[in-house]
C-alpha cells in the first residue's frame, strides 16, 4: 500500500510538472482521470491529501480559481521559462556545439518546462543554417579536458587544420601533442583550451583536437598560469567583430584555406581563381576590427569588393600609415 502511494505521488508530480504552468492549470477531475489511466485510481479526498503531501516535499503546487472549480499548477521550477530561453539561445548560437548535439541539448532543456512552455521554446529554435562545428566529439572532448584539469593530469591529442578541399590535415604530421590543460575559454562562439605545451602557455581550438586522452603525468606550467592575467590574455589573443553586415569578396592564398574555414564556417564556398588563390564571397561586419583582421593576414588575403569596402580599407590603411611617418613623430 505504501509503495502504491509513493508511486501515485510520483506520477501525480510528474503529470503536473509536464502538463501545467501558471497559464495552464488542471482541475481535480483531470488529475483523477490521469491517475486512473495509470492504473492508480484514487478518491478525490485522497487526491487533495496527495497535493498537500507534495507541498510538504517542497513542490510548489499552486491553486487558482477557474470559475466554479479550482485549477492546480506547478509554480516555481528549477528553471523558469526566461532562463530556459537564455540557455536555448546559448546552445543554438554556439559554434563549438554541432547542429545534431544542439538539437539533442535543446530537447533536453524542453523537458525542464511544461509541454506548453516547450512549444514556445521550440518556436524559437533556428539552428539550421548557422555556422556550426563539424566535430561531433567536441561534447566529449570538453568532458575529458575538464576531467584532466580536476585530476591535475596532462593530456595527449592530435591537432588538425583544414585545406582547400575541406579535408582535415593533421599538424606535426599526426604526432600527438602532450599538454597540461589549465582552463577552458569561450570566445567568438568557439571553445579554446589554455594549456602549457612546449615550454609555453598556448591556446588550442577544442573542435580541432582529436582523440584526447588523459595521462598519468602531472600537469606542468602551474607557476605561469597562477600569474597569468586572464583578462589581459584573452584581450590580446581573441577578438570579436560586430557592426554593419556587408557582402564582401575576398581572395586568399591557398595556404589560408584553414583560416577561411575557421572564420566563415566549414560550408563556406571557396572558388578556385588560379593555381595559388581562391576567392570567397561572404557576409561580414565591415569595420576597423575586420580591417585589422585582414591586415594581420598580410599579403595572403585581399579584399576585392564591394568598392565602398575596398575604399574604406584604403582610408583605414592610410590613416594607420600616417601614424608611422618618416619624421619620427
Amino acid at each position: 500500500m505504501a509503495s502504491s502511494h509513493k508511486l501515485r505521488l510520483f506520477r501525480l508530480y510528474e503529470y503536473l510538472l509536464a502538463n501545467t504552468d501558471e497559464e495552464h492549470p488542471v482541475t481535480g477531475t483531470q488529475m483523477l482521470e490521469y491517475l486512473e489511466g495509470q492504473g492508480l485510481p484514487v478518491i478525490r479526498k485522497s487526491l487533495y491529501d496527495d497535493l498537500d503531501a507534495l507541498r510538504q516535499l517542497d513542490c510548489d503546487v499552486q491553486s487558482v480559481r477557474l470559475g466554479s472549480t479550482t485549477g492546480y499548477y506547478i509554480g516555481q521550477r528549477r528553471f523558469q521559462l526566461a532562463e530556459l530561453k537564455l540557455l536555448v539561445d546559448a546552445v543554438q548560437s554556439s559554434k563549438f556545439i554541432t547542429e545534431k548535439k544542439s538539437m539533442e541539448l535543446i530537447q533536453r532543456l524542453e523537458q525542464l518546462a511544461s509541454v506548453h512552455q516547450a512549444q514556445q521554446l521550440r518556436h524559437e529554435i533556428h539552428v539550421r543554417g548557422r555556422v556550426k562545428s563539424m566535430n561531433e566529439t567536441i561534447y566529449y572532448s570538453v568532458d575529458r579536458i575538464s576531467a584532466a584539469i580536476a585530476q591535475n593530469r596532462a593530456i595527449t591529442f592530435q591537432y588538425f587544420t583544414w585545406n582547400i578541399r575541406h579535408e582535415r590535415v593533421l599538424r606535426r604530421g599526426g604526432e600527438r601533442y602532450l599538454a597540461s590543460p589549465w582552463s577552458l575559454l569561450l570566445d567568438n562562439e568557439n571553445y579554446y583550451l589554455l594549456a602549457w605545451e612546449g615550454g609555453a602557455m598556448k591556446h588550442f581550438r577544442v573542435d580541432k583536437m582529436l582523440d584526447i586522452a588523459v595521462t598519468d603525468i602531472r600537469r606542468d606550467g602551474g607557476a605561469v598560469f597562477d600569474t597569468l592575467n586572464m583578462a589581459a590574455y584573452t584581450d590580446a589573443h581573441f577578438g570579436m567583430f560586430s557592426g554593419k553586415i556587408s557582402r564582401v569578396k575576398l581572395r586568399f592564398d591557398e595556404s589560408m584555406a584553414g583560416v577561411a574555414i575557421d572564420f566563415f564556417g566549414h560550408d563556406v564556398m571557396m572558388v578556385r581563381q588560379d593555381d595559388r588563390h581562391f576567392t570567397v564571397t561572404v557576409d561580414a561586419a565591415v569595420n576597423e576590427q575586420f580591417f585589422g583582421w585582414l591586415f594581420g593576414l598580410g599579403d595572403r588575403v585581399q579584399l576585392l569588393g564591394p568598392p565602398e569596402a575596398v575604399e574604406a580599407m584604403r582610408r583605414h590603411m592610410a590613416s594607420v600609415a600616417a601614424l608611422y611617418g618618416t619624421d619620427g613623430e
